[in-house]
Formats: structure tokens, sequence, C-alpha cells
């Protein structure tokens, strides 16, 4: 049996990428973007973009909000889902990200149904409210702004709305109910407002893999 260790859940998850997932050209060219122009190692693991884009797809979803562009990779495994009839409206508060992100969606040929707000999400999510409900919603980006973010994927969305909350696993310090990391105050309050709010029904499971110890809550809109 396999030695449960750091280096062994890397190779586990790259043999379920390499077998579920596959070469992607277009989305390797986006990481390699992404690498070069300097942006943190923070987007989500193939296996990763493979259950975004399942997700998507089996909810039916034509209007998905990500919050969090970072190079555009995700952007691109749910653009893909939406289909040439949907939109993906995604939020990138570093305009320089966004711009990376911009030139590797286009590349991808999913461009015309993506649309980057660039600005702090609080303060684009505003902005957003009025427009056709969204069906799904992406969360991934800082985790001391979580119940803003929940709060307005609510607000944003209709009875039946998919929220995918990630990296909600932090290393398993979302025990700690002692922690000074903001990080982890903002994931632990993210869970809490997901287990506590009656517009929210809601699981988590952790993962472990090429992102270490991590995970993802799942919430439905009531």
């Amino acid at each position: 049996m396999a030695e449960s260790t750091p280096r062994n859940w890397a190779a586990a998850d790259q043999y379920l990428a390499d077998t579920l997932v596959g070469e992607d050209p277009a989305l390797a060219a986006a990481l390699t973007a992404q690498r070069a122009a300097g942006l943190p190692d923070i987007e989500v693991a193939p296996v990763g973009g493979k259950l975004l884009n399942l997700i998507a797809r089996m909810s039916g979803a034509r209007r998905v909000l990500e919050i969090g562009t970072l190079g555009g990779y995700s952007t691109i495994w749910l653009a893909r889902a939406v289909g040439e009839d949907g939109q993906v409206v995604s939020i990138e508060a570093e305009p320089d990200n966004a711009a990376v992100a911009r030139a590797s969606i286009d590349a991808a040929g999913v461009g015309d149904r993506v649309a980057i707000r660039i600005g702090r999400a609080a303060d684009v999510l505003p902005t957003l409210d009025g427009s056709p409900p969204f069906d799904l919603v992406f969360i991934d980006a800082d985790k001391e702004s979580n119940t803003v973010y929940l709060d307005w994927a609510a607000r944003l969305g209709r009875s039946g709305t998919v929220i995918v909350l990630d990296n909600i696993g932090r290393e398993g310090e979302i025990v700690n109910a002692d922690t000074d990391d903001p990080r982890v105050v903002g994931t632990r309050e993210g869970l809490q407002m997901l287990g506590e709010d009656p517009r929210f029904d809601a699981t988590a499971l952790q993962t472990i893999g090429i992102k270490g110890w991590d995970g993802v809550a799942l919430a439905l809109v009531l």
C-alpha cells in the first residue's frame, strides 16, 4: 500500500489527470502564459477544472459567475461548459492578471462568451445586481471575503443556483477555532454561513493532491 505523503498525493493526482483529463493544448498554453507572467501557482488542479466543467454541464448552467480569474485557467473550463450561447462573467482584482487571462481565454477560442470585470469583487458584485440570475457561481478569491461573496452569490442567483467555494481545507487548520490566520478565519466564517444561512443547503469535501490538503464546498441556493 502506498504511503500517504504529499509526494504520493501529487502522483495520484497526476495519474487521475492523465487518465481522465488528458492533454489539452489550450489549457497548457494558459498555464504557460500564467507562469511566464509570474502569477502565483494557485489555479485549480486539472481534475478540479474538469470537475467545474462537469458540474456546470450537469446543472445545465448557461450563466456562470466566477470570482477570481487569475490567469483564466478555470475560466476556460467554465466557458467551454456553458456552450456557444452561454456567458461567464469573471471578476479579477488585478489588471495585469486580467490581461494575461484575456489573452489565454481568447486563444482558447471562448473569448466571445467571457466578460472579465476588473476591480475588487466586493465593489464589482453590486454592479451586477439586476442582471439575469446566474446558474452557477465559482468562488476562488481572497478567503477573508468569503461571506461577502456567498451573500452576493445568493442575491445574484436563483433557487437552484449551484455555488462552488474553493480552498476550504486550509491544510486542516479549519478545525482551529483560535487561529489568527485571516484566510482560515474567512474560510471558517464562510463554512459557518453555509451551514446556518437558510438560503443555502451545502456540504464539503476534503481533498488531497497536487494542491496539498485542501477541499471544496458545494451549495445549492434554496
